[in-house]
């Protein structure tokens, strides 16, 4: 571990919006998945949930580019309409990307409220049953021949404009992520090898020092 490597983790985490977060709708293609994860990663999103196709799993556990998986946390649900509703208990507005009688553009929404952005599957999108069940649903103004956009390019577009208004907001400008967290992912980004044996061992994470170090007794005395 550098001091450079170090700060760089400090640097991206204290950006991470853990209220910001996307939840994927049997999207079944890996290099959309990919995609996603990649913006996700772009724009500060700490998690992302995902329902596995039908017949299959979720992409990313076995087919991604860039590495991305690494730093956005990727979460199975079973169903969309059942992760809308455990969502919206926690106090999240989920929005749908789905064009029905009451969708509105997406630019209209307050992104700096606790928020996750549904996304339907490439060829049939979001279910009507979960955009029924989501607290609204938003569309993408398109002027051209074509009606719809790819879910990555869907998904970029209105992630972006989240972090435009929390930019706005000051919402980047101090760390979102409680102390005990930011400290436990931390230690996972810096020391991915290590930290899986401390959880076997049920041994909490040492302290690292200001450079990322860990303290001598944990160099030689590993779990």
């Amino acid at each position: 571990m550098t001091p450079e490597r170090f700060a760089k983790i400090q640097q991206v985490l204290a950006l991470r919006q853990p209220t910001l977060s996307v939840l994927m709708d049997e999207v079944n293609k890996p290099h959309n998945f990919s995609a996603i994860l990649r913006t996700c990663d772009a724009v500060g999103v700490l998690r992302a949930y995902a329902v596995p196709p039908k017949n299959g799993d979720v992409p990313t556990f076995n087919a991604t580019s860039g590495s991305a998986e690494k730093w956005v946390a990727v979460e199975r649900r079973e169903n969309a309409v059942s992760a809308v509703r455990e969502l919206q208990a926690q106090g999240v507005q989920v929005l749908a990307t789905h064009l029905s009688q009451r969708s509105v553009d997406y630019r209209e929404m307050d992104y700096t409220r606790p928020t996750c952005i549904l996304l339907g599957a490439e060829k049939w999108g979001v279910s009507d049953e979960a955009a029924d069940a989501a607290d609204a649903n938003i569309i993408i103004p398109m002027f051209g021949m074509v009606q719809s956009l790819n879910v990555s390019v869907a998904a970029a577009t209105i992630l972006f404009e989240a972090q435009r208004q929390r930019l706005a907001a000051g919402m980047y400008a101090a760390s979102q992520l409680p102390a005990a967290e930011l400290a436990r992912l931390t230690f996972e980004w810096a020391y991915p090898d290590l930290a899986p044996l401390y959880r076997e061992s049920q041994e909490s994470y040492p302290a690292l020092g200001k450079q990322g170090e860990l303290p001598v007794a944990a160099e030689t005395q590993q779990p």
